[in-house]
């Protein structure tokens, strides 16, 4: 049988300090609800620090900081958790196309389409639900009409 990964979730020493393996490790620890607390409890500190520091800049530029880098190195984290999501989905439903008799074996390159061609293949799926809904109200009158 073919093995497409390591089903104990563990990569292998030479994967292990790949940005995909940091980023799905990252993803995993950061998309907790202990790592979003961690975060709430970071905002009510430095809010209740305000009085303390007098609201002054040097107190505001912290968490501005903080937040501007901390979302920063996030919108690479997320976006390839999305990336490898989507190739992961895409090859699922490609084998799924593929081992499907009457299934169109062209759609399973729709990724790679260009918008055009995407809308020409939605087009295609919009008029075969309307033939589709069509049908079945058709079979719904006739069989009131009995």
């Amino acid at each position: 049988m073919l093995q497409l990964c390591r089903l104990d979730g563990m990569a292998d020493r030479s994967d292990r300090w790949s940005f995909s393996e940091i980023a799905r490790r990252t993803a995993s620890v950061l998309g907790s609800s202990t790592a979003f607390a961690l975060a709430c409890v970071t905002v009510v500190v430095w809010a209740v620090t305000g009085p303390i520091f007098g609201y002054a800049d040097t107190w505001q530029l912290v968490i501005n900081t903080g937040t501007t880098i901390v979302t920063f190195l996030m919108v690479f984290l997320v976006q390839n958790t999305q990336n490898r999501d989507a190739r992961a989905l895409h090859l699922k439903l490609d084998e799924l196309l593929r081992s499907m008799e009457n299934a169109r074996n062209k759609l399973i390159d729709l990724e790679n389409c260009s918008d055009d061609e995407l809308a020409h293949v939605e087009r295609q799926f919009q008029a075969l639900k309307h033939r589709q809904q069509r049908k079945q109200n058709d079979e719904g009158y006739r069989l009131r009409t009995r």
